[in-house]
């Protein structure tokens, strides 16, 4: 990666100037060796006493001989160390005679001089070593004035001052002479300063820098790292500044910045933590912010401020913004009652709590239903535009009861209602609404037909409004005008119409009646009677049958005699035989007003004749597999996108039939179709339609992201929140509600049956009936009882025994997959035998509770597993009970404790008996902790007697962050002291 340089202004520094020797200074002779000796000659350099420029007393060297020809003077400084210093600066200032004003000079006379130096670790010259010659002197440089003196007057010699810098290196050894050499010149050499020059220390860009000495070279560079200076930390590269030749620095390199919760003061040298009521929440330059309103800090220092008690602030809310609180109620709230929708209108809270977020829920409530209380509304209740998060103040409420009392509360919520530990503002409105027609009906279907007749069946109105008295059927001829149309009543959901003519087309519609009159009809149907030629083909077909079944039939009635006569002499009396069962079955749906009932596909003549009715046909061209996901029954599974016309594309999960399929297999994979097409509910798996025109067939549904419960848990294993897994719970619940209402029987309800998609939102799925039918499957978990497969650790002991199936089978299907929830998909029973499954539910062993799971759910799943059937919870009341948890968290607290004397019969193996394993790292691999088994180790945690003495601070201690592994060990901590116990107390 590259270097980011980062280039910028360094303030103005005068460099230092480390002196090393100044003539300037000296109170007595300067003593410098001179060349020819003083004495030998007049020609050599004369140490005398002269002034500077500002009349002060200083030691000089003079020399003047310019007469004679081939001078060499020479004048040679002390030995001078170097001090660690590689270039060394001289400053010299001098005076030069004009050779011009000199009388009859000749021409050997000369206006400069040479600068030389000459290295040494000792102090070893003498008069004559170094040898008075260039080589060994290195030279440094010729001298020359800028300005001579030339004018006399009475006061003396004007002399005018030179002021010449040279510098040199680099210098290796310990010291240096400097040497002076005149060849012919009148010349004074009035001062001479040595000295090295350095980069001073320097605060800038947040970091510091310490003295630094130049360079051998002028063009040299000296790196020097920086330190940041406290409370800074640096920004993108290392901080650098570079030392020159002059001892200037320059070319800097990243940079230093105040850390969060500190400020740049002192022209950025200092970095000052931010005041109390101060924040700084980033690194940077920037200055300390005041807490916003509503907030406050509690040290110096602070990146954030806390919001006050009873404030807020949403994660998105950015920090330096106010803290805000929950909205005061809305107020004044109207309602208009039509019939059985009410408009509701209100005006927006006094108090907005100080946010512009402001959104509406309404809820609503079912009041005077004969228990005195009040109870939440149906899902068949209709809110536009919606029911949560509203963003207008007004909402139409529709599909509500006739003649039923209502209370609507309205919520005001913001951004900060679910920080709020109570419960959000409302004002509430009462209405009453009024009698009104029932809806239409929406299902019609053929039953039979004959030659003269045809037997209709249809549903109920969705929406009654009140009870209903009985049903008015419009038929004609389909080449007929609607004029002509004939109508009868029927006081059930079916009827026979007689009279009619052989194989001709006729339209029907139905429509239901209340005290408030007529519905609309329904949308026309057109069904057929059979043609003589038809009818006695089927009488054909049907005779053996037919003499078959008269027999089958007498002999049901012996039987029957003697089942009565058995019973009235034992005093039993069964009141929830087979048949009434089915009776109920079939009469139970006139006994739940706006409920559709559940059409069995296989009760048609033509099960393709189901499909058409309940199930949407989609072109092969809407359809694109993208990818095979899994294998089904009937064959592959795979994801892709539907995109029908006028509408968005959408990604759908796609079950395909395999080729070389049978009509049988066509027809059973096609009916969960039939099935599913005839449920709409939210927590349902969607069926968007099937491809049974073209190769392969298919049957396509909405795609859920998360995929099958029991699998999405054991992913996930403790990473939900309690009321998370009572959300899942309920959205079941609320939709084997709606099954059940519906009179259908899952027969299957397993986690594994049930899809999870992004939102966590769960739907019942996997509506195919074959398995059931057949015997051929090789899963373990559909076994073998009584001719068909029965998933025996989810089915209620009637259902295995008497294949009894019901809502109430359902229910202890239910109570299983609330344990497998609690348990993040573990299987029920373990690693038990499905008899021996069979054999502890006979001796009434039930599952105990999952880790960590509420005594109130507990006790809810062995209501689901009550041995009687009519003991066991409604549906209704299990979506009614698990909505007061979720209301009240509180009653979701309670754990079932662990008691001293732990029972560990036959099902209490939740938690493994830790006997049975040689080490701890086996004991961890069976709780499935395997992934700490380092964390034991390191800690020293490596027998069972340690281990059994750990507490919740050594968990931690180790390193088990996640909450719902820390809680899964504790409490196999505890299980294995208790075992420890108990085995002791055996022992003595």
């Amino acid at each position: 990666m590259d270097i980011l340089w980062i280039l910028w202004s360094i303030p103005a520094v005068i460099a230092v100037e480390e002196m090393l020797m100044d003539s300037t200074t000296a109170t007595a002779e300067l003593g410098w060796t001179v060349y020819p000796v003083s004495g030998s000659s007049d020609n050599s350099w004369e140490e005398v006493s002269g002034y500077d420029e500002h009349m002060n007393t200083i030691r000089t060297y003079q020399v003047c001989n310019v007469f004679d020809s081939n001078q060499n003077n020479w004048v040679r400084t002390k030995y001078i160390r170097r001090r660690g210093a590689q270039r060394i600066h001289v400053e010299m200032k001098f005076s030069v005679r004009d050779c011009s004003s000199i009388p009859n000079v000749p021409g050997s006379c000369k206006e400069t001089f040479n600068l030389y130096y000459y290295e040494s670790d000792s102090d070893t010259a003498t008069r004559t070593s170094p040898a008075w010659m260039e080589n060994p002197w290195i030279k440094v440089d010729t001298i020359a004035a800028d300005e001579s003196f030339s004018q006399v007057d009475l006061g003396g010699r004007v002399m005018k001052i030179n002021t010449e810098v040279r510098s040199f290196g680099p210098v290796s050894k310990n010291g240096f002479y400097l040497a002076f050499q005149d060849y012919g010149g009148c010349m004074s050499l009035i001062a001479v300063r040595v000295f090295y020059r350095k980069c001073p220390r320097i605060i800038t860009n947040g970091a510091l820098f310490q003295e630094t000495l130049s360079g051998a070279e002028s063009t040299s560079l000296v790196a020097a790292r920086g330190v940041c200076i406290p409370n800074a930390e640096e920004v993108d590269v290392p901080i650098k500044l570079y030392c020159n030749g002059d001892g200037e620095w320059m070319v800097p390199i990243g940079r230093c910045m105040c850390k969060a919760g500190n400020e740049a003061v002192e022209n950025g040298t200092v970095c000052r933590a931010c005041p109390s009521g101060f924040f700084k929440p980033t690194q940077g330059d920037e200055s300390c912010m005041q807490c916003p309103i509503n907030s406050r800090t509690t040290s110096e220092g602070a990146i954030n401020c806390i919001c006050r008690n009873g404030y807020y602030r949403t994660d998105s809310d950015p920090l330096q913004m106010p803290c805000t609180t929950v909205p005061s109620a809305p107020q004044t709230v109207i309602s208009s009652v039509n019939e059985t929708s009410v408009m509701l209108e209100w005006m927006p809270p006094r108090d907005s709590g100080g946010r512009e977020d402001v959104v509406y829920n309404i809820i609503c409530k079912s009041c005077g239903g004969g228990r005195g209380g009040c109870t939440r509304c149906g899902d068949n209740v209709q809110f536009l535009p919606r029911q949560l998060g509203l963003t207008k103040s007004r909402v139409y409420i529709s599909d509500l009861l006739a003649h039923t009392q209502y209370t609507f509360e309205v919520q005001a919520v913001n951004g900060v209602s679910d920080q709020s530990p109570y419960s959000p503002q409302y004002a509430s409105v009462n209405i009453t609404t009024n009698q009104a027609a029932p809806s239409t009906v929406s299902i019609m279907h053929q039953v039979s037909r004959t030659v003269d007749s045809i037997t209709l069946s249809w549903s109920q109105p969705d929406q009654p409004n009140g009870v209903i008295l009985d049903y008015e059927l419009q038929y004609y001829e389909k080449d007929q005008s609607e004029y002509n149309s004939t109508t009868i009543r029927s006081q059930t959901n079916t009827a026979v119409i007689r009279g009619l003519k052989s194989g001709s087309i006729y339209v029907f519609q139905v429509r239901a009646r209340t005290v408030a009159g007529f519905g609309r009809y329904s949308g026309k149907l057109y069904f057929q009677t059979m043609t003589e030629e038809e009818y006695n083909t089927s009488i054909q077909e049907k005779l053996p049958l037919i003499i078959g079944s008269a027999a089958a039939g007498l002999v049901f009635l012996i039987a029957l005699v003697v089942i009565i006569i058995v019973c009235n002499r034992r005093g039993f009396d069964r009141g929830d035989s087979e048949y009434t069962d089915k009776l109920q079955h079939y009469t139970s749906g006139h006994m739940s007003p706006g409920m559709k009932i559940y059409i069995d596909p296989f009760t048609y003549e033509d099960p393709n004749e189901a499909v058409r009715e309940f199930a949407k046909e989609i072109d092969i061209s809407c359809v694109k597999i993208e990818q095979v996901i899994g294998a089904g029954e009937f064959g592959e599974v795979c994801s892709g996108n539907l995109k029908l016309p006028g509408k968005r594309e959408m990604f759908v999960a796609i079950k395909t039939l395999k080729s070389g399929y049978t009509e049988k297999q066509r027809r059973d994979f096609l009916s969960e179709a039939s099935i599913m097409g005839q449920f709409d509910h939210p927590n349902v798996i969607h069926l968007e339609g099937v491809v049974t025109k073209s190769s392969p067939v298919m049957i396509i549904t909405e795609f859920m992201e998360n995929g099958s419960l029991d699998t999405f848990l054991r992913q996930n294993d403790g990473q939900f929140t309690v009321i998370q897994l009572v959300g899942m719970l309920r959205g079941i619940a609320s939709g084997m509600k709606y099954l059940a209402d519906m009179n259908y029987v899952h027969r299957d309800l397993a986690a594994r049956n049930i899809l999870v998609n992004s939102n966590l939102v769960c739907k019942v799925s996997d509506f195919g009936l074959s398995r059931f039918l057949e015997d051929d499957t090789s899963d373990p978990t559909y076994t073998s009882a009584l001719g068909g497969k029965i998933p025996i650790r989810w089915t209620a002991p009637e259902a295995i025994q008497y294949r009894k199936f019901t809502s109430a089978s359902d229910v202890w299907s239910y109570g299983i997959v609330m344990w497998e929830v609690m348990s993040y998909g573990e299987r029920p029973y373990w690693d038990m035998t499905n008899q021996d499954v069979i054999n502890a539910i006979e001796q009434d062993y039930r599952l105990p509770p999952p880790m960590d799971c509420p005594n109130a759910l507990h006790q809810l799943m062995l209501d689901c597993w009550q041995k009687d059937r009519n003991n066991r919870p409604k549906f209704s009341q299990i979506v009614n009970n698990l909505d007061k948890m979720i209301r009240n968290p509180n009653t979701l607290k309670a754990m079932t404790p662990l008691s001293s004397g732990v029972h560990l019969p036959l099902l209490d193996r939740s938690i493994p008996d830790f006997s049975t394993f040689s080490t701890v790292d086996e004991w961890l691999d069976a709780i499935k902790m395997g992934q700490y088994k380092e964390n034991f180790a390191n800690s020293d945690f490596s027998t069972f007697d340690v281990v059994s003495q750990m507490t919740m601070d050594d968990i931690l201690r180790i390193g088990v962050t996640l909450a719902g592994h820390q809680k899964k060990i504790l409490n196999s901590v505890q299980m294995m002291r208790a075992q420890m116990n108990q085995i002791q107390s055996v022992e003595v």
